[in-house]
């Protein structure tokens, strides 16, 4: 695969092709990361988790996937935990960890950073998240979850109608989504969000030049009939000039049963980035939504590990190695109910 030995540092690196592989190589993950079955596929492998910038999701799962495949993880989070906050330069930092690691997944919260930290580094680099830039591999899970949610309804990518809805401007994640969707063409694309928080007009132009239907909004139901596939983003904040700032708009779409009843076709899937805001005063993705079948963003949750143990076996060379390292499990999973 054209991935081995490569960096993944943008959504500028991927193709459709590379999406087609990389997702049939998810696929195959599945066992292990259901504990059906398990590999040792990259035992003595170390994955370098440096991330630099808060993270639950994104630097779990990156640890959990690596673990899932047989290798140990070394993490280092916090830029006060680091050299970094001595002076020291990213491409020093890169230089030394790399020989360390075999692949390091690295979150920043500067965007610009994680390539520049590749320039220094003798091994692999993934983009974990480099400030309000990119999070590519946020948008190859989100991708797959579309995809998956999809084929469940007996539907592909091609028939996609999405609805982006929320703080567009700040949000990398459906920034990067929205560069992975301009390799397709003819979708039916809706970004709904405050005026002041709209989608910057770079990835408008991006979508209408790629041949989708863009249609650009700021309220709520406007944007939700159409669509059967809503990705809702939180606000924000930490990109904020100020808290006080951010707070004008807390609240500000909050998507609930009623409002989905009334205004969402049958079995709209509901997709989120996590966290989701489930403050009083924010709550945009109601709590009773939880048993609403469309509601996808814990499967989503769970294709980032899939999505992200396909990566380190297509960099690290092992896709096709996973099967002789393969043995059946010896625990019991799950609660009994």
């Amino acid at each position: 695969m054209k991935l081995k030995g490569q960096h993944l540092l943008s959504v500028k690196d991927i193709s459709l092709e590379l999406i087609e592989e990389l997702f049939n190589v998810a696929e195959t993950m599945r066992p292990y990361a259901e504990r059906q079955k398990v590999t040792r596929v990259l035992e003595g492998a170390v994955l370098g988790n440096m991330f630099f910038e808060p993270s639950t999701r994104t630097r779990v799962s990156f640890g959990c996937a690596f673990n899932l495949l047989g290798g140990e993880v070394r993490e280092t989070t916090g830029l006060s935990n680091s050299a970094l906050a001595k002076g020291e330069s990213l491409y020093d930092t890169a230089q030394v960890l790399s020989g360390y690691s075999d692949i390091i997944a690295m979150r920043h919260p500067q965007a610009g950073s994680v390539a520049e930290f590749a320039t220094g580094s003798r091994i692999p680099v993934i983009n974990g998240g480099d400030g309000p830039n990119e999070h590519p591999t946020q948008a190859l899970l989100d991708l797959f979850t579309i995809h998956q949610e999809l084929a469940h309804k007996g539907k592909k990518i091609e028939d996609l109608s999405l609805t982006l809805l929320g703080d567009l401007k700040h949000g990398r994640t459906v920034h990067s989504l929205c560069q992975l969707l301009s390799l397709y063409s003819g979708l039916k694309i809706q970004l709904i969000s405050p005026e002041a928080l709209a989608m910057p007009t770079k990835y408008i132009d991006m979508l209408s030049n790629a041949g989708h239907q863009v249609k650009v909004g700021s309220q709520l139901e406007e944007g939700l009939p159409q669509a059967n596939v809503i990705y809702q983003t939180r606000i924000q904040e930490e990109r904020f000039a100020s808290q006080k700032e951010a707070n004008r708009y807390r609240g500000y779409f909050r998507l609930n049963k009623r409002i989905y009843s009334e205004h969402c076709q049958p079995g709209a899937v509901i997709m989120h980035p996590l966290p989701r805001d489930s403050r009083n005063d924010a709550n945009e993705l109601d709590n009773d939504l939880n048993q609403e079948p469309g509601l996808a963003i814990f499967r989503q949750t769970d294709n980032g590990v899939l999505v992200r143990m396909a990566l380190f076996a297509c960099i690290l060379g092992v896709e096709d190695q996973l099967y002789q390292y393969e043995r059946n499990v010896n625990w019991h999973v799950g609660l009994n109910q």
